[in-house]
């Protein structure tokens, strides 16, 4: 399935995949919609995998939104996993 993104109240929904196909669509959805609210928030409730790129892209749009000193979170199922990926990554 291709990645489908919605925006519902200042959250952008994604459903379907981020991996090596969609990563780049990914990354350029959120960062038009970064342009307008400057606070982005992100559900993947409706997103079935994430692999190695998908985690990439993730991680780029967390460090880009880090330097803009931009609000970037992550809701839904699975978000807890991103999160530790992150913090075992930072800390090693």
């Amino acid at each position: 399935m291709a990645l489908q993104v919605t925006l519902k109240k200042g959250t952008l929904h994604f459903e379907g995949r981020i991996n090596c196909t969609t990563a780049i669509m990914f990354i350029t959805h959120v960062e038009y919609y970064a342009e307008k609210f400057k606070n982005i928030v992100i559900n993947i409730d409706e997103v079935s995998e994430i692999d190695n790129d998908g985690m990439e892209a993730i991680k780029k749009l967390w460090l880009n939104a880090l330097k803009s000193s931009m609000s970037f979170s992550i809701r839904g199922y699975g978000c807890k996993d991103i999160y530790e990926h992150f913090e075992t990554n930072l800390v090693a």
